[in-house]
């Protein structure tokens, strides 16, 4: 018999799979608890992890970019005074705690701004080298650790200067929220910087005394494992094909203390790029993100409803089964057995017929041959079936009733049970990271915008009536290169004439010198035109403008777990996304309008972020909404951050527990579906054509071969009904050879006068 072919594997593999099926159900319905943190929070604290490392990855990038181009542009140019240089660079960047110039000769500190810089930590005679200037990590004497880097002015005839400026390694911008803690850590695990946990001597009680002592304990365990577990390869610690954060990031999960459990993210810093590393990912730091949040230990389904969905499975599968055996099965088999009894000439007795459909057809057939090769008259199928056979029921009756009763167990799992409804139960921790995450994208956005305003004052001010245009043209295309979020940058004079361009065609090169804003947005044409402006005080009227790439807005935007996020100014028109839009189109939602109005209002000094749970349309919604808040250039925009995403795209046990269930109904569906359909192309089709071919050859057609389709059961009956139509010709011969010998003996025993 073939190995995929005949009655019998269907049937068997059918009863494997629903007895395999019904234990998987047991145990995942019935093992869905909230006896800790639900997945969905730890994986926000994951992706809290990850957006404190993106932020500072390009935080602490961008400083040396900054600090590295802006002495490129010193360095084209004349000489300038020490004290000039730093005020320059003070006036166009507010992002390092101090700056130094030093004369690398002798070591001299020629000017100096902010806070002390360790100089003697770094050794003047290797800057020379290719690792010289290398940024690097000092420990100050208070316990703080900054960054320091370095960047050399040369001018001919000059002694050679460095550069040096610091910055601490706290996050840019980063929302906390209430009862939330974050920290870089080293390779080694030692907290280089936190946020969050206040120090002791800063709370008032006793009992909050000990809460910051066992926080701060929790933290250091954080941070020891976090470090540990990113020194992993990315690839080893993802699923194939994932998207997303390009380190390495995962959750863990701490002890719990008066029904608040400890839950933290980690994450280490990751390039732009996958498999790139910049200056900030050399450094080997990891971020780590503490929050406590409160149990709920109800479990979410009762385990005896896994134990019934999987008894009912196998009390439905039992009788498919029983019926696919004792219908299809074993009349096929009896079949087979009494065709090649037939076929070895043991005729005496009749032919066992089944009792109803094809089955019984074939029967009937054989026993109207068996008449025959007995030479015995044929009464034809209806004289045989008069002593009580059925005919009525056929196989693919019979197999569409075993689908119809599998079917009746899976679409209520599928479609009606435990369906998670509008009463869900969302943890309020989520609500927050969602407010909290959104704020923190809106943080980035606005100081992207600052950063690439801020740049663009530090080209300015090297702008002066005796630069020429081939100089000014190198300096646009060397910032172009190096920033990647401008599109184009120029200069014009007053009256909005081209001076120098770099990059595509300027789009707002028409604006004069009294209607230049810092940052405006044009929105005439088909997309939005985002033009940053910075005055040349070297020349007036002249100012550099940089006119930002869309698609570098919405780059700012991938966030992962934060479903659609938008950025809308203050008519609600769409100006960012993260996903497919068009531009300036509304929002289309009134409760997201609603909820950016609603956070654009000022409680107190300024708008705060906004996060609420929608439980009104069906699926309940999580949505935040944060507006541009803080100085700089962005700060006049009026732009508002919002997002949103379903709560049913979230691990929560009320979600996981309908997931499964629907799971259950699909893989049920898919094994019936499988199953049965081998069946009715292997088996159910074979039997009515067989059927067919045995009711003719038992009708008198002795001329038309029977060829078996497959070496199964039914083949085995089509090979013996072959044999048996051999058998029936040979049959017919002879008796057609003894009528002629007959005939030929008579003629030849007649008198002769009659002739």
């Amino acid at each position: 018999m073939s190995l995929l072919g005949g009655i019998r594997p269907p049937i068997a593999v059918l009863s494997a799979l629903l007895l395999l099926l019904a234990g998987l159900t047991a145990l995942s319905m019935g093992s869905v608890r909230k006896d800790q943190l639900p997945e969905a929070v730890l994986t926000s604290q994951q992706h809290f992890a990850e957006d404190g490392a993106i932020a500072l990855r390009a935080s602490l990038d961008e400083s040396v970019t900054d600090l590295n181009r802006t002495a490129s542009l010193f360095t084209a140019g004349d000489p300038v005074a020490p004290d000039a240089v730093l005020d320059k660079i003070g006036s166009a960047y507010q992002k390092w705690r101090g700056t130094a110039l030093v004369e690398i000769s002798s070591g001299r500190l020629l000017a100096a701004r902010g806070e002390n810089l360790p100089l003697p930590a770094i050794d003047f005679s290797k800057l020379s080298e290719k690792s010289g200037l290398t940024p690097r990590m000092i420990r100050l004497k208070n316990g703080e650790t900054r960054l320091l880097t370095l960047a050399l002015l040369s001018w001919p005839g000059r002694p050679q200067q460095l550069l040096v400026a610091s910055s601490s390694l706290r996050f840019p911008g980063i929302s906390l929220g209430d009862f939330r803690a974050i920290a870089v850590v080293d390779s080694e695990g030692r907290i280089l910087s936190s946020d969050g946990i206040p120090e002791p001597e800063q709370v008032l009680t006793d009992l909050q005394r000990a809460d910051v002592k066992r926080d701060t304990k929790q933290l250091k365990s954080f941070a020891k494992l976090g470090a540990k577990k990113a020194k992993s390869h990315p690839l080893t610690t993802k699923e194939p094909g994932s998207g997303g954060f390009r380190g390495v990031s995962g959750s863990l999960l701490g002890g719990e203390f008066a029904g608040d459990r400890a839950a933290a993210g980690y994450a280490s810093l990751a390039g732009p790029e996958a498999g790139v590393g910049t200056t900030a990912t050399s450094l080997g730091l990891t971020v780590v993100a503490m929050v406590n949040v409160a149990e709920d230990t109800r479990p979410a389904t009762d385990a005896v409803v896994g134990l019934l969905a999987a008894g009912a499975l196998l009390l439905i599968g039992g009788l498919v089964i029983l019926l696919l055996v004792t219908t299809v099965q074993r009349p096929l088999l009896a079949l087979f057995l009494e065709s090649r009894r037939l076929t070895r000439g043991d005729l005496h007795r009749p032919v066992r017929v089944p009792y109803s459909g094809e089955g019984a057809r074939i029967g009937l057939a054989l026993e109207r041959l068996r008449r025959q090769l007995l030479d015995q008259p044929d009464p034809g199928p209806d004289g045989i079936a008069a002593g009580g056979k059925l005919r009525k029921t056929g196989v693919r009756t019979l197999v569409a009733l075993s689908l119809v009763l599998l079917i009746g167990w899976c679409l209520p799992l599928g479609l009606m049970l435990n369906r998670a409804g509008e009463d869900v139960v969302v943890p309020q921790q989520i609500v927050n990271d969602q407010r909290e995450r959104t704020d923190t994208v809106n943080d980035r956005v606005r100081r992207a915008l600052n950063e690439g305003h801020a740049d663009l004052l530090s080209v300015a001010s090297l702008m002066n009536d005796r630069t020429t245009t081939q100089h000014m043209t190198t300096v646009l295309e060397r910032t172009l290169q190096e920033h990647l979020r401008y599109q184009s940058l120029y200069v014009v004079d007053a009256n909005g004439k081209v001076l120098a361009k770099a990059g595509s065609q300027p789009k707002a090169s028409d604006t004069k010198g009294a209607d230049r804003e810092p940052i405006t947005l044009i929105t005439g044409g088909n997309e939005p035109i985002l033009v940053a402006t910075a005055e040349a005080s070297g020349r007036k009227g002249a100012a550099v403008v940089g006119e930002f790439r869309v698609d570098f807005l919405n780059s700012l935007l991938k966030r992962p777990g934060l479903g659609e996020i938008r950025v809308v100014d203050a008519e609600h028109r769409v100006i960012a996304s993260n996903s497919g839009y068009q531009a300036f189109e509304k929002l289309g939602d009134e409760r997201l309008g609603a909820l950016v109005d609603g956070a654009s209002l000022k409680v107190g000094m300024a708008p705060r972020p906004a996060g609420v749970l929608y439980r009104d349309h069906g699926s309940p919604t999580i949505a935040a909404a944060t507006p541009f808040v803080g100085g700089g250039a962005a700060k006049k925009m009026n732009w508002t951050v919002v997002s949103w995403q379903p709560v049913r795209n979230l691990a929560i046990p009320e979600y996981s527990l309908q997931n499964r269930t629907v799971l259950a109904g699909l893989l049920g569906l898919t094994a019936a579906v499988a199953c049965l359909g081998w069946l009715h192309l292997i088996v159910v089709r074979a039997l009515r054509e067989l059927a067919r071919r045995a009711e003719v050859l038992a009708d008198g057609d002795r001329r038309t071969v029977l060829f078996p389709r497959h070496h199964d059961e039914v083949g085995a009956v089509t090979r013996s009904l072959e044999v048996i139509r051999q058998q029936l010709q040979e049959l017919r011969k002879r008796e057609a050879g003894r009528t002629t010998d007959r005939s030929d003996r008579s003629d030849r025993s007649a008198p002769a006068g009659r002739h």
